[in-house]
């Protein structure tokens, strides 16, 4: 967990294209949760995690709520470095941005230089840098929403930080967690990361186009998921070759109409 794993404090900076160098004073319960390496207790340990996982929920509610309102329909994009995700985004951009409303947030630990690739392909995005921290959190994504100009009824995509691990535990007020896997790792990244695919709504297998030239097993990894996540949607396809995507803008457009759906339902019920 985060409480141990050595992450940076006052090292979070967010970035829009208006501000290029945004510096952000990090919340208060993620430095908490950092002060507990001089204490060599695990209740301590303990009891700081379930503070700070605590708090981060209070923040990932108000997101939601935020996001409810507008029926903007969130997705958290999580995997390790290099499954092909930030390719996989600017391509669904490219796709899709005439379709829908998009918007992106970017989390990298350090560059602004994917967020700059989504500003390239046509839709605003911030970028948030986590300094040593290996996660995005809520109060980040709230922050980051200052300073993204987002419209209702839209698609909102979180790019977390590259990593298996702690982004797992972190609930950004996100409609969908979703996780990217290439062929070019392990098919067992499932049972090595059980929480990461438990808590992931959507397993996407990227590279497809590469499978002739390695030995990834396909049939494999889809078992080992379902394993740890009976309940998880599979697709496959490659960002790079387009093919399969239309599986994944199909989903996107799914999502996007329930989250409008439930919207007008909710003003209805109100007016």
């Amino acid at each position: 967990m985060c409480t141990t794993c050595g992450c940076g404090t006052d090292e979070v900076k967010i970035t829009s294209a208006d501000q290029p160098q945004h510096p952000h004073v990090h919340h208060p319960h993620h430095h908490e949760g950092h002060q507990v390496h001089a204490h060599d207790t695990e209740t301590r340990l303990l009891q700081v995690e379930q503070d700070l996982l605590s708090k981060n929920n209070n923040y990932a509610n108000t997101n939601r709520r935020f996001f409810a309102q507008r029926g903007i329909f969130v997705v958290n994009l999580m995997s390790s470095p290099g499954s092909g995700k930030t390719t996989l985004l600017v391509n669904t951009v490219g796709a899709q941005k005439t379709h829908y409303s998009i918007a992106v947030v970017e989390g990298d630990q350090q560059t602004s230089q994917d967020a700059e690739r989504i500003r390239s392909a046509g839709v605003p995005g911030v970028q948030i840098n986590t300094g040593k921290g290996c996660h995005l959190d809520a109060h980040m994504i709230g922050h980051a929403l200052e300073q993204l100009p987002i419209e209702h009824n839209s698609v909102l995509f979180i790019e977390n930080v590259g990593n298996l691990v702690c982004p797992a535990a972190f609930d950004l007020g996100e409609t969908r967690k979703v996780v990217v896997i290439s062929v070019t790792e392990g098919e067992d990244k499932p049972l090595k990361y059980p929480d990461m695919f438990a808590v992931s709504d959507l397993m996407l297998i990227n590279k497809i186009d590469l499978l002739p030239h390695v030995s990834f097993d396909t049939s494999r990894c889809v078992d080992y998921a379902r394993r740890v996540n009976p309940n998880i949607e599979i697709l496959q396809l490659s960002a790079l070759s387009g093919e399969g995507c239309d599986a994944w803008w199909a989903w996107l457009s799914s999502g996007l109409d329930t989250a409008r759906a439930a919207r007008i339902a909710a003003d209805d019920h109100t007016a």
